[in-house]
């Protein structure tokens, strides 16, 4: 709801003439709400900030918060929603340090005992519902932008690519294997398989709890995208259980070699770059 001209005037002048009073009541207001999770200075702060906003966009006229002119009021808004996000207030805290001012207003106007005081707090109550609501939204896309990151983080810190040896990596996945997941196995993958130009990559299952047709796909998509930047991928972890799960699937591998174990996988490697051949020439010429 916007206020009008009239209106915007005695709000900006309200809040003017009883500056400190407002800021002070305001933060004692919110303060109890935080339970003393944010310092006096840094509310105090805030409410500053908040209550000069409004006091601008109200001396310039009519007041509508999807408005041209409350881009400042509106960025403050988002600003307090952003930094409670952060800070890990809740949504209805961050709400209630908005909603407080409606205490404030109904004080100062029951004080002043104007003509129009019900008239204008029935006016002003509705701005600030609207900036409530307005600061409620702004935190959720904040906290959903938030989580967004962090599973984004824990979904990269789940499949790391290790260099096990000269030209050999590995990438040992734990849990469950889903689309997600794999286009990042893939990623990281083939994108290590470039930084150290390793011929060889090793894909590490023995921490999969159980392999079906859709992980199996996964893990070939894998082996052939790996295959198409020069490199041949070798599949460990073939536990029993997921043999027998396998062959009762149907799944064929193909010309992809499996291993038991990521030791096995690694002794195969070495085999094929020639590494212990050598050393059992080695012992021989000894």
């Amino acid at each position: 709801m916007a206020l009008s001209a009239e209106e915007s005037g005695r709000l900006a002048g309200l809040l003017t003439s009883h500056d400190d009073q407002v800021t002070q009541r305001w933060t004692e207001i919110v303060t109890g709400s935080l339970r003393g999770r944010l310092s006096q200075a840094e509310l105090r702060r805030q409410v500053q900030e908040l209550h000069r906003a409004i006091v601008t966009v109200s001396e310039q006229g009519d007041l509508d918060l999807e408005s041209e002119r409350a881009a400042e009021l509106r960025a403050v808004l988002a600003e307090l929603s952003q930094g409670r996000a952060r800070q890990g207030f809740s949504a209805t805290e961050t709400a209630v340090s908005v909603f407080a001012l409606k205490e404030v207003l109904l004080e100062l106007l029951d004080a002043e005992q104007n003509p129009t005081a019900l008239r204008d707090y029935v006016a002003f109550s509705s701005l600030i519902d609207e900036m409530g609501l307005f600061t409620f939204e702004s935190f959720v896309r904040t906290r959903e932008s938030l989580i967004a990151d962090q599973a984004e983080q824990l979904l990269e810190l789940s499949t790391p690519v290790v260099k096990l040896w000269e030209g050999v990596v590995a990438v040992p996945l734990v849990g469950t294997l889903d689309s997600a997941r794999a286009q990042v196995v893939m990623e990281r993958l083939l994108q290590t398989l470039v930084d150290t130009g390793s011929p060889y990559a090793i894909i590490d299952i023995t921490g999969v709890p159980a392999v079906d047709t859709q992980v199996a796909q996964h893990i070939l998509k894998t082996v052939v995208a790996a295959r198409l930047m020069g490199a041949d991928c070798i599949i460990s972890g073939i536990r029993p259980q997921i043999a027998q799960t396998i062959v009762a699937l149907g799944i064929e591998f193909g010309d992809i070699a499996t291993k038991a174990s990521l030791a096995d996988a690694l002794r195969h490697v070495l085999r094929l770059t020639g590494v212990e051949t050598s050393r059992r020439a080695s012992r021989r010429e000894a």
